[in-house]
């Protein structure tokens, strides 16, 4: 265990910082099921809504480092893919 104030103050706020990337990572798994399965079940509304909400989630965290930016990039391209082949 931590002995002096400040080694305690920054396990809090790793524990804090912990949690929140652990969050905002399961929103993204979360809504990239949920782009998925509407890309398959064929709900272009639906879809085109989950594919954007996707899309913004994972900008947010490219730009805070949570997520690096090539996989960003590359979870944006293969829903884009996906929804454009469902489309077609």
């Amino acid at each position: 265990m931590a002995h002096t104030k400040s080694a305690q103050k920054r396990i809090r706020q790793t524990e804090v910082r912990t949690e929140r990337n652990r969050a905002a990572k399961s929103r993204i798994k979360t809504l990239r099921k949920k782009a998925l399965t509407a890309i398959a079940a064929g709900d272009k509304a639906i879809a085109a809504t989950a594919v954007s909400a996707l899309s913004a989630a994972v900008d947010k965290a490219a730009k805070t480092n949570l997520i690096h930016s090539n996989k960003a990039a590359n979870i944006k391209s293969k829903t884009a893919k996906a929804f454009a082949a469902a489309g077609a």
